[in-house]
């Protein structure tokens, strides 16, 4: 496989990659930070590509790999918050798409409705990448299975356990790639907290093709117990303030602690996507463990990030 199968194609969502493209932009991924850290810089594969970055809500992780992966592949970028644009005024959708494709080379936009990111790639000709919606984060994911290769030496097999909110969208797009790649997945959340449903049958369908197993439990123990990888992300996102007592006393259950992390494998590894509250979904001894690699894995969001551009951008 070659850039050619993936060049201008939108990624709106982990399903829009076949397994074969995932693995192919995870192993880009190692081969660019390789590079990196042997002191090769390729300033040249971006070279004249502009990236529009539309966003709605704040971001550390996001904004920064995917402003420095243009810069480090010899490209640019240019930071549109959505309400300084005429979108905040009412201009529609597609009247932006249509005008900002005639500009830029690839648009990765951070929005509040997953619906409005499939409306921009309908109008725009050009790639249109989801830098997080309400529904999916599909470059959290490629990072994550990154950094599960990296330090597990292997994907397929392997047992992640998710605790939290099971309708998280960095959780759909996590069980999205695991099930692609062969990973079980257990995802231990409160009974309204379940998975979106359309994602969950998808992933299903995947993991019936790569013998993964998905499963949803209400025990943390259960998911956690002899995990290869645990996982969790924060029980309110921006969007959700107002529900924050009824989340935090609803989830309460499937925090991260030591204890908990005793039924783990003990050489597990701890994910989560930042920025993590501490004392909530995670404790500081677990986050700040030896088992923890949440540091390396924001690391490998800039090297994913090169790896999505290089395909879809050049």
């Amino acid at each position: 496989m070659n850039f050619r199968s993936l060049r201008g194609r939108d990624l709106l969502s982990i399903a829009d990659l076949t397994p074969e493209e995932l693995k192919f932009l995870i192993d880009l991924s190692l081969d660019f930070k390789r590079r990196f850290y042997a002191g090769e810089r390729i300033i040249s594969i971006l070279e004249g590509k502009v990236l529009g970055l539309i966003f709605q809500k704040h971001s550390t992780r996001t904004r920064v790999s995917l402003e420095a992966a243009m810069s480090q592949l010899g490209g640019r970028s240019f930071y549109l918050s959505w309400s300084e644009l005429q979108l905040g005024r009412g201009e529609p959708i597609k009247d932006t798409a249509r005008v900002l494709e005639r500009y830029l080379d690839g648009i990765a936009a951070r929005v509040y409705r997953h619906r409005d990111l499939v409306e921009l790639a309908e109008y725009a000709r050009i790639p249109i990448i989801n830098a997080l919606s309400d529904l999916e984060h599909p470059l959290q994911a490629i990072a994550d299975m990154m950094t599960i290769l990296e330090k597990k030496g292997r994907i397929e097999g392997l047992k992640i356990a998710f605790l939290g909110d099971g309708s998280d969208n960095v959780l759909h797009s996590l069980m999205l790639a695991a099930s692609m790649l062969g990973a079980n997945i257990y995802i231990a959340t409160a009974p309204s907290y379940d998975p979106n449903k359309d994602i969950l049958r998808r992933a299903e369908e995947e993991a019936s093709r790569s013998g993964a197993e998905i499963r949803i439990v209400r025990d943390p123990v259960e998911a956690v117990e002899n995990a290869d990888v645990v996982y969790t992300d924060v029980w309110v996102s921006m969007g959700q303030e107002a529900e924050r007592e009824k989340r935090i006393k609803d989830l309460q259950k499937y925090q991260v602690n030591s204890e908990l992390a005793k039924h783990a494998k003990k050489d597990f590894i701890f994910m989560h996507c930042l920025p993590a509250h501490r004392g909530e979904e995670v404790t500081e001894d677990v986050l700040e463990s030896p088992n923890s690699v949440v540091w390396d894995e924001a690391e490998n969001r800039l090297h994913t990030a090169k790896a999505v551009l290089a395909v879809l951008l050049s």
